[in-house]
């Protein structure tokens, strides 16, 4: 058997059973980012800024199913099936640049998405509704206070309300075990904004999925050349050389 066939094959077989590892890996990231989007979706109003994640978890589903396939086109050498294998990994292949893309761009708008829509959410801030509880949950898991800093509280509708001079406990350290959120205590408060953190937060997540996606994109790259390789050389070995008397 020739020497680039039984590379082919072993580098197609191990791309096979890669492809079920991958896929695990690949629904571990879809679901991270879906979950961490859905913790702040009342910030962001641009739903479609899960389609990156959506499309690593369709791809996964899929995963399994081409390893199979995969296995069995390469040991029975079969042209239909390495045919088949070769146009799923393409479709593959194309979606998940296409992530890649959509994940660069969404990166780019998530600090105008966030500017644009936490100012109103806090403004809508009572203590009781979701939102509250969704600016509650932030701050906490942030360390942050208010959108610049705790500063901006003193502009809402609910600390005019209250007339207390204070802000919600989520904002106070997790090390004060006695804060009020009063502001002549301002050393009880966590003093950073949550807007920047809230970006670099979800800017991080997306530059995450997307350096995975290139990787699996390149896998499958090479991928694609080991079956047009084996295809080639199996439409090859269909034929036999024929030598003429005349030119013995």
């Amino acid at each position: 058997m020739d020497c680039g066939v039984i590379t082919s094959k072993t580098v197609l077989l191990l791309l096979s059973l890669a492809f079920w590892a991958t896929a695990a890996g690949l629904s571990y990231v879809g679901a991270y980012v879906i979950n961490t989007y859905k913790s702040y979706d009342n910030f962001l109003q641009d739903k479609y800024a899960l389609l990156p994640a959506v499309i690593i978890i369709c791809v996964a589903v899929v995963m399994f199913i081409i390893g199979l396939i995969g296995c069995c086109a390469t040991f029975r050498e079969s042209r239909v099936g390495l045919g088949l294998f070769l146009a799923i990994i393409l479709v593959i292949f194309i979606a998940e640049v296409s992530a890649f893309v959509l994940g660069f761009i969404y990166r780019e708008k998530v600090k105008t998405d966030v500017q644009g829509t936490m100012h109103s959410v806090f403004e809508k801030y009572d203590g009781k509704n979701p939102e509250s509880a969704v600016v509650d949950y932030l701050q906490e898991q942030l360390h942050c206070c208010g959108v610049k800093n705790y500063s901006d509280w003193t502009t809402t509708r609910w600390f005019n309300s209250t007339g207390n001079n204070s802000v919600p406990l989520s904002c106070c350290r997790q090390d004060m075990k006695n804060c009020t959120g009063h502001l002549d205590q301002p050393q009880e408060l966590n003093t950073r904004g949550c807007a920047e953190e809230l970006e670099s937060g979800l800017q991080s997540v997306i530059s995450y999925a997307m350096l995975v996606i290139l990787g699996f994109a390149i896998v499958k790259f090479f991928g694609m050349l080991s079956v047009c390789v084996l295809t080639c050389k199996r439409e090859d070995s269909g034929y036999q050389p024929l030598y003429s008397g005349v030119f013995a």
